[in-house]
């Protein structure tokens, strides 16, 4: 079955592909896509509009249908037009994105167009910058329209680094999961990409995001990474660079976890506020950024670990920045914490990428003291959980969507362990959900399914 749908999709690209200008078809045979046990791994190379066309040519569907769900959630949840918030990005964000940026981004909407569908600038930049503008940048202007919504749940995700003694091996050893709304599970595209400048790196994204959102990647020159949202932040600047503008750039250009960093906090407006864990696999060398907007914490160590569970780590952010309140278990992020803090003291020593697996599949919940997967769990089942665990809305839709795992070894080839669905293996059936739980009805045509899938290696060039 899966041969007969590739075969398809083949035909029907080249049939298309006669539509193509000369130029077009030959950045088209640069590119390639496969699946991979529910994965899509996407190469794609070149200047800037070239790669951009690839990607939107080949993902033309996938990133259709990620605007979709994005319009729905956007017009559902703040009961504004799509139009207003594109025309918001235009002011707002068009004038601050790096050139380079703006050109790929240019590029994902020629292939789209090239491929039968219409998308503009304006919607891609209002994508890619979801985060900034719905999470961060509305709220300080909801009065200002009127707006009363509630703000969306940020579920948000859990990691870990570790290096030296507290590996089996004295190398780095990291794992993610993302945790966000189910609607929006829709990252499972693996981009491997060969810029005509900077350094080649595979990184996590939503199809036609020329950034991440669950940020997770590796580079051709050692650097990985993944972070963690902090929960209940408070804090934006408009006149800042967007923060999946600094995000790329820092990917594709730095060769340190310092340039790394550096990269970050210049021009930060306190978007999407993260707690990135990186690390430098030629020196086994880890670090936490956390970056909030009035302040910064950071920390670097060749000998220990670092965790992130949505609660801030530097006293500044959590005191100045948030209200989340840190020893309370109730709380998601709270009691995921207590459980890393479990966890690498139980195997301090014995770290490695199999361990990072079953870190990642972990149902035990620090707060009841038992194994339950819910809201405290590292495997987040937000849908299971009736709303007992401190969450305020019951059986909602949401939780742990995918889990990845490397270490130093791994990351000199540039591969990676991946898990598409929960670390677990349990599947989610939307339609069971929704007729179990009608009072999501409205997501009927957004929320997808996801079959239990099994780990796999992603790598460069494969």
């Amino acid at each position: 079955m899966e041969r007969m749908r590739r075969l398809v999709l083949c035909l029907l690209f080249a049939l298309s592909a006669g539509a193509l200008t000369p130029e077009q078809q030959q950045w088209i045979s640069k590119a390639k896509r496969t699946p991979r046990d529910g994965w899509i791994y996407l190469h794609v190379e070149g200047a800037p509009r070239e790669r951009g066309f690839q990607h939107g040519y080949l993902l033309a569907k996938e990133i259709d249908d990620g605007l979709r769900m994005r319009r729905k959630e956007w017009e559902y949840f703040d009961a504004m037009e799509w139009s207003w918030l594109t025309s918001k990005a235009k002011t707002l964000v068009i004038p601050k994105v790096d050139p380079e940026l703006l050109a790929e981004i240019d590029g994902i909407a020629e292939g789209m167009n090239a491929a039968g569908i219409a998308v503009t600038r304006e919607d891609l930049v209002a994508y890619n910058d979801w985060f900034d503008l719905e999470g961060s940048w509305f709220p300080t202007v909801k009065k200002e329209v009127g707006s009363r919504a509630p703000a969306l749940p940020k579920q948000s995700c859990s990691a870990f680094i570790a290096t030296g003694r507290m590996t089996s091996d004295g190398g780095i050893v990291l794992g993610h999961n993302t945790w966000f709304e189910f609607p929006a599970a829709t990252a499972n595209v693996m981009l491997d990409m060969v810029p005509a400048k900077g350094h080649r790196f595979v990184m996590q994204i939503y199809p036609g995001w020329v950034h991440s959102g669950t940020d997770w990647f590796v580079t051709g020159v050692g650097l990985v990474g993944a972070e963690t949202t902090i929960g209940n932040f408070d804090g934006f600047d408009e006149k800042g660079i967007p923060e999946f503008d600094r995000m790329r750039r820092a990917t594709q250009y730095a060769s340190t976890i310092d340039e790394w960093c550096a990269i970050m906090r210049k021009g930060n407006n306190g978007g999407y506020a993260n707690a990135w864990l990186i690390g430098d696999v030629n020196t086994n060398e880890i670090a936490r950024l956390e970056l909030g907007l009035k302040y910064v914490g950071f920390e670097r160590t060749k000998d220990g670990y670092f965790t992130g569970s949505n609660v801030a780590e530097n006293s500044k952010i959590l005191r100045f920045e948030t209200d989340t309140h840190e020893t309370d278990i109730r709380v998601s992020g709270v009691a995921r914490r207590v459980r890393w803090q479990q966890l690498m003291r139980e195997n301090a020593g014995r770290i490695d990428a199999e361990k990072g697996k079953a870190f990642e599949a972990d149902h035990y919940d620090a707060y009841l003291k038992k194994e339950l997967p819910g809201a405290h769990s590292l495997c987040g089942h937000f849908d299971e959980n009736p709303g007992l665990q401190g969450t305020a809305t019951p059986y909602s839709p949401a939780g742990s969507f995918d889990a990845k795992v490397i270490d130093t070894k791994m990351a000199k080839r540039m591969a990676f362990a991946a898990r598409w669905g929960r670390a677990c293996g349990q599947p989610f059936d939307a339609k069971q959900f929704l007729d179990e739980h009608p009072q999501f009805e409205w997501m009927r045509d957004i929320l997808p399914s996801r079959p239990s899938q099994p780990w796999t290696e992603i790598k460069a060039g494969m």
